[in-house]
């Protein structure tokens, strides 16, 4: 079947690879909509692993239940496409985000389980998950990146009237300023290099105000418009900038979430960190019952993460896509690929 694949650096290839079996009892899934996430946009920035085909965030029906006896083919499902082990502390206590085979064998980012840049996938049995009839396709393949979102609110633990900051108008910093919102913040920020996305960020709803991160009097809005900081930063992009940036934006005593990831080290100003006596806390992924609540969410009206969709793409168009998504001067905020299209 064809796919698309990592082939070098900032360079993808549409291949073919072998449909997938349920060996193991694995579920195997046709994809209906594929998420372009920003760590994809890391590995092929990289160019590696050469071979890799992404696609963690999305939606399907059963081909094959595998090992699953409640469900059939034709169900509509997603997945959590982490591999945790299971028997582990962080597993037992429901959060196997922590886990260390989390990732080993991740569908869409291991190159044993190819993902969802494909018209199919094979996915472990006990990480898929039934979606009702009355959340889109669309919705569902953002079921991911929005457990992400709630994940870092629920680390920063937003309390009504809070000022919360959000670094980086992608995706993740979209989904978690409409959680900071609906936790009760009085005002949130986006901030962001990207005019077009900033100004997004409000006209969709979940800011209040855009600050642009390249203007020279930065820091100088920041304390003035929160007397002094905000109650809490989170940090969506993973790079030096932001991450320094997170750490001067945020009140004495302030609370720090980086919910952005860097495959490499990044240099950061850690005397502020000391000298304001910042809490910092790393967010990664979701628990189960927080994907769960997302899917809650979305199928009760409470949430609506359909306006973030920008357009859907064929498979043949992954590249272009990848281009604009980090050329900085596009509004797209989230780009979904139909691999039947």
């Amino acid at each position: 079947m064809k796919s698309v694949a990592i082939k070098g650096i900032k360079e993808f290839e549409v291949k073919e690879i072998p449909e997938p079996e349920s060996e193991d009892g694995y579920v195997v899934i046709d994809v209906k909509k594929s998420g372009i996430c920003g760590s994809d946009i890391h590995y092929w920035d990289s160019g590696q692993p050469i071979g890799l085909v992404m696609g963690h965030e999305f939606c399907g029906t059963v081909l094959d239940p595998g090992a699953r006896s409640d469900l059939k083919v034709g169900d509509r499902v997603t997945a959590l496409p982490i591999s945790p082990c299971g028997h582990c502390d962080a597993c037992l206590k429901g959060n196997p985000q922590y886990c260390r085979e989390t990732w080993t064998y991740a569908s869409g980012l291991s190159l044993e389980h190819p993902g969802a840049y494909a018209p199919k996938l094979a996915v472990r049995s006990d990480m898929v998950i039934k979606v009702p009839d009355t959340i889109s396709d669309n919705e569902v393949a953002m079921v991911e990146p929005t457990a992400v979102g709630l994940h870092a609110i629920h680390l920063a633990d937003v309390k009504v009237g809070a000022k919360v900051l959000v670094i980086g108008a992608g995706i993740i910093g979209l989904v978690s300023a409409m959680f900071a919102k609906m936790e009760g913040a009085s005002y949130v920020a986006v901030s962001e290099t990207n005019e077009l996305r900033g100004k997004k960020a409000v006209t969709l709803g979940v800011a209040d105000e855009w600050l642009d991160a390249k203007n020279p009097n930065f820091m100088n809005d920041v304390l003035d418009k929160t007397n002094g900081g905000f109650d809490i930063v989170i940090e969506c992009c993973g790079n030096a900038p932001a991450v320094g940036s997170a750490l001067l934006s945020a009140r004495p005593g302030g609370t720090v979430v980086l919910a952005g990831v860097s495959l490499g080290a990044i240099t950061i100003p850690t005397a502020i960190a000391v000298t304001s006596e910042l809490t910092l806390k790393g967010a990664i992924a979701y628990t189960k019952e927080e994907f769960q609540t997302v899917i809650d969410l979305m199928a009760n009206k409470q949430i609506n993460v359909a306006p973030f969709v920008s357009k859907i793409i064929r498979l043949e168009e992954v590249q272009e896509a990848f281009q604009e998504l980090t050329s900085g001067t596009s509004d797209s905020i989230k780009i979904l690929i139909d691999p039947k299209k």
